[in-house]
């Protein structure tokens, strides 16, 4: 059974969508109700307006209205519909003037307020929002949808007093209406007035039986309170009503389990495993309420419990193995990851899971195998041949990567990571051609990629060639990263290649600002500071760049000789 806020919120939203009437958008009023005078003229562009909407051409549907509101000046319902047509064209500023029109002649026309209200709200323009929807309620009290809406923003900036006189307005001019003692109850329950907000919710509940959402706040009331075995018998209640109500189910059943009803527990966590072979929703609602939110305790238990008499359902073991990730239990993280198969819309990402596990345990051998054996299985996705060849790259297995990286982009050769890392392959195998090339391909892909562009300038300011052209490349990469170390370091290396060191001396102080560990920045320091004369100090920046190295070290070396 759906929830009845639930569907009011869709009413009212499609209310507020479509607002105020639209009689032209969803039917030809007969002859007898047709808002223009009876001419043959008007009633040929209204219905061209009609047919044109219906066609989704809302240029046409605009100009045949305009026609006839020329006709027919005066008429309001007119003018709101060509508003709404605006607005359906995402011109929220054009419908904004012509119902600020119709209000500055008509101040108390409560179609024309709303929609007013609306856009205004579009706009984020929320206080005069407000003021509309105020002067709604008070010139029309029947408005109820209005102190809903207007209720909601007040709460939304925490103003919950101003939201409860609403709330309040509401329940007395319709006492019966459940949705009002709703709101008033939630805002009891922020307040803390417990028992209020306790009456609220059951007057609710009294109104409308098959409100879902009072329950669900009764039970976080009963929690708060530690009032475990009212708990029980809401969800239990919740249950009878809707047993697809998944929500209801994992969150008892995982109550069962911490009040030591395992046999309940395990029963429920069954059915709903058994449920989830069939319906997508059960796991998504598992990730929405436990692992989204980083309730991964609770997401454990729930999933051990599921997984009982459903030990061949790659979905769970995939969400299993996500919750112990959370808690850091590596082990039983791979042991539920291994058991996703193939066929698993996860089965991909939790062999790159398993493979980084591998990886961060310094098992790179064990990460390269998972991996080939994995691109067997579905040798067509090139995600798991980026992190094959990136592992490679990191055991400097270079041409292997280059091989890798080669395969993944025939299967997508738009692929932005695979392109930018197989550049940076050609790179470290000393094919700088081959590097600025697939750099170049990203740029193309990707103009504002700031890495691509830094590569290529950099490459070219080590090699000492088209250092204009450097220059360019590395500003623009910093307009999308203005603080990072690295590009800046790119750029202060172009300057000091051209001779500019005094330029470059400031711009590398600013990357070892920014990047103080970094052993290149540090040598590009002593580098700019001995072409300034001060041995002094580029001795101390290339001892500090030795201490950071662990490999590569014997150019530093000679320079710090030559220095002493």
């Amino acid at each position: 059974m759906k929830s009845r806020l639930l569907q009011l919120s869709i009413f009212l939203f499609i209310a507020f969508l479509f607002y105020p009437g639209c009689n032209l958008i969803k039917s030809i009023a007969p002859d007898d109700e047709l808002p223009v005078k009876k001419t043959e003229n008007r009633y040929y562009n209204y219905i061209e307006a009609y047919l044109n909407i219906k066609k989704n051409n809302l240029d046409k549907a605009i100009y045949h209205l305009n026609k006839t509101i020329k006709d027919d000046p005066e008429n309001l319902y007119l003018q709101r519909e060509l508003a709404l047509l605006y607005l359906l064209q995402k011109d929220s500023l054009t419908a904004l003037n012509i119902v600020e029109n119709i209000i500055d002649k008509n101040p108390r026309d409560i179609d024309s307020l709303i929609m007013y209200g609306r856009i205004k709200q579009s706009l984020k323009q929320i206080d005069d929002a407000k003021e509309a929807y105020e002067n709604v309620i008070a010139f029309d009290p029947s408005q109820k949808e209005i102190y809903l809406v207007l209720g909601d923003i007040y709460m939304a900036e925490g103003k919950l007093g101003k939201a409860l006189k609403i709330y309040k307005q509401l329940v007395n001019k319709y006492p019966e209406f459940y949705a009002g003692h709703f709101f008033i109850g939630k805002i009891y329950a922020e307040q803390d007035k417990i028992v209020d907000a306790e009456i609220e919710f059951n007057k609710a509940l009294d109104l409308e039986p098959g409100l879902e959402e009072a329950r669900f706040e009764l039970i976080k009331l009963y929690k708060s309170l530690g009032e475990d075995q009212k708990v029980i018998n809401i969800y239990e209640e919740i249950l009878r009503r809707n047993s697809n109500n998944i929500r209801a189910a994992l969150e008892l059943g995982l109550l069962y389990y911490k009040d030591g009803m395992i046999k309940d527990s395990d029963k429920l966590l069954e059915d709903l495993a058994a449920k989830s072979l069939s319906d997508s929703e059960v796991i998504r609602k598992v990730a929405e309420l436990y692992l989204d939110e980083k309730k991964y305790d609770d997401a454990v238990i729930i999933l051990e419990g599921m997984l009982k008499n459903s030990s061949y359902s790659s979905d769970l073991h995939y969400a299993a193995g996500i919750a112990y990730d959370g808690i850091k239990d590596k082990e039983m993280t791979t042991t539920h990851l291994k058991q996703v198969k193939p066929g698993s819309k996860f089965y991909q990402n939790a062999a790159i899971r398993i493979s980084l596990l591998y990886r961060d345990e310094g098992k790179i051998g064990e990460a390269i195998n998972f991996l080939e054996n994995v691109i067997e299985n579905i040798p067509d996705k090139p995600e798991p041949m980026l992190y094959l060849g990136s592992f490679y790259e990191e055991k400097e297995e270079f041409n292997k990567a280059e091989k890798v990286f080669k395969k993944a982009l025939i299967i997508d050769p738009n692929n932005i990571e695979l392109h930018f890392r197989l550049g940076v392959v050609y790179d470290k195998l000393d094919k700088k051609e081959a590097a600025i090339e697939s750099m170049k391909t990203v740029i193309n892909l990707d103009p504002h990629n700031a890495n691509a562009l830094n590569y290529v300038g950099y490459i070219y300011a080590e090699l000492g060639i088209n250092l204009d052209e450097a220059e360019r490349l590395i500003k623009e990469a910093l307009k999308y990263s203005p603080d990072d170390g690295y590009i800046t370091d790119s750029l202060g290396w172009v300057y000091y290649k051209k001779g500019l060191y005094k330029d470059a001396l400031k711009l590398l102080k600013k990357a070892a600002d920014l990047v103080p560990d970094d052993p290149t920045i540090f040598e590009h320091l002593g580098d700019a500071y001995l072409k300034m004369n001060d041995k002094k100090k580029a001795l101390m920046f290339y001892e500090r760049s030795l201490l950071k190295r662990e490999k590569d070290k014997a150019d530093i070396e000679k320079k710090i000789l030559e220095l002493k």
